[in-house]
């Protein structure tokens, strides 16, 4: 058997589309930010640009739904506009660093919270690997049970955040009489380098189009799931970055490397900073929920193509889920979180994973050509144009500061090639 079940709806992935953006770094990061630019106005500019972007990207991936909804995800847009090498290729770098790497680092960042809170004495890594195998048990145990727990942990982290936008507008005052901007003169190059941090904050809800084959009108539901999920995600973003610049100002910002934690600490003292651990610990749970639940199905379809060892096909009888990718998935996390290389592996990647997201953004026109022999009928190509210029411009920026983990990661992507060249030689018989 090889046939996914149809189980989840629009519900389901517009929490798949918000679990896949909104982990840790909400909480955390917005300090680099605030770091590049010096106004308030400047600041929310940033976020809001990005939520711009990611929009953009949200309508094209759901034109994409609508277009090709027999597809499963951005793997199958990539084999079926271009070519399986390079569909294969994104299979590859997701899972031996893109996902793998991200799941490794927050399953991490999950156990130390956890363990703080706790009092536990327990290894960090132990926690981390025990979190993997739960969730990678509950995976398997059916597309309907992880979507489940994934959605119960998205609406906690929509609840702490909205508590911490409230508790901030009601129980905090402006900072802005107090607080000096900060001494970063605007420029372009200031706020491109502040968008790289809110870009990568805003990156993930792409990830969503991995379940299609497993939504029961993917035509309809993937399409609302994109557009409902990324709005929500840039109304949380917003909200909380504007709680951030008013309690703390420009400087405060920028001064803190843990903004929730200085502003609820703050308000609330003592408490208030649990509260924020707390926050964090489920936020990061749900991410690594999220990604388990959808990475596998990749793994899956390039098995199922002929491209990957064949057992990664497998289907179970009960749960219909892809159970042999939902494992392979969690030991290759687990064997990252325990080695400690995450934190390596995540700079060698960034500029391959927005390559891709580009060229699948990309693959819009291809389709609008094959369907109504123009490139540029149909919806608006700017649209199209702008998000591909805004993803490879990341690329550029990544390349540009960091040359050597992007010639890692560039590496890395090559190593695909004769790989792929292996499994499209031997097929299906590959064990």
């Amino acid at each position: 058997m090889n046939q996914l079940a149809r189980r989840l709806g629009v519900f389901d992935a517009t929490m798949i589309v918000m679990g896949g953006v909104v982990g840790s770094g909400i909480f955390i990061n917005p300090y680099v930010v605030a770091r590049q630019l010096d106004t308030p106005a400047a600041i929310l500019g940033a976020w809001i640009f990005g939520g711009v972007i990611a929009l953009a990207g949200g309508f094209l991936y759901a034109e994409l739904a609508d277009r090709r909804p027999d597809l499963n995800g951005q793997y199958a847009y990539l084999r079926d506009a271009y070519h399986p090498a390079v569909a294969f290729l994104y299979g590859w770098v997701l899972l031996l660093v893109i996902q793998t790497g991200g799941m490794a680092a927050v399953a991490i960042t999950f156990a130390r919270y956890f363990l703080n809170l706790t009092g536990l004495a327990w290894n960090d890594a132990a926690v981390a690997a025990g979190t993997l195998a739960l969730l990678t048990l509950v995976n398997c145990l059916g597309v309907k049970a992880g979507a489940n727990v994934q959605s119960i942990l998205m609406v906690l982290k929509i609840l702490a955040i909205t508590g911490l936008v409230v508790c901030g507008l009601t129980l905090g005052s402006s900072a802005g009489a107090v607080s000096h901007a900060t001494t970063v003169p605007f420029s372009v190059v200031t706020f491109s380098a502040a968008m790289t941090p809110v870009l990568f904050a805003y990156g993930g809800w792409q990830t969503a189009s991995f379940v299609a084959s497993e939504m029961t009108n993917p035509k309809r539901d993937l399409h609302r799931a994109m557009i409902l999920g990324v709005i929500g995600v840039v109304v949380l973003y917003l909200s909380i970055n504007f709680v951030y610049l008013w309690i703390l100002g420009p400087k405060g910002l920028a001064e803190s490397t843990t903004p929730a934690s200085t502003v609820m600490e703050r308000l609330l003292g003592v408490t208030g900073a649990r509260i924020t651990a707390v926050a964090i610990t489920v936020s990061t749970l749900g991410f690594l929920s999220q990604a388990m639940l959808t990475a596998p199905r990749v793994y899956f379809s390039m098995a199922a193509d002929g491209l990957f060892f064949r057992q990664v096909a497998t289907v179970s009888k009960g749960a219909q889920v892809p159970v042999v990718a939902i494992v392979l998935q969690g030991i290759f996390a687990t064997i990252i979180a325990i080695a400690g290389a995450y934190e390596q592996i995540l700079n060698y990647v960034v500029s391959v994973d927005f390559f891709f997201i580009g060229l699948t953004a990309l693959s819009v026109l291809i389709y609008r050509k094959r369907d109504f022999g123009a490139w540029f009928k149909g919806r608006s190509p700017a649209l199209t144009l702008f998000f591909v210029a805004a993803s490879w411009w990341i690329v550029w920026s990544t390349i540009r500061h960091s040359p050597l983990e992007s010639g890692i990661g560039l590496g890395i992507l090559l190593a695909g090639l004769p790989a792929y060249a292996y499994w499209n030689r031997s097929g299906a018989s590959v064990d």
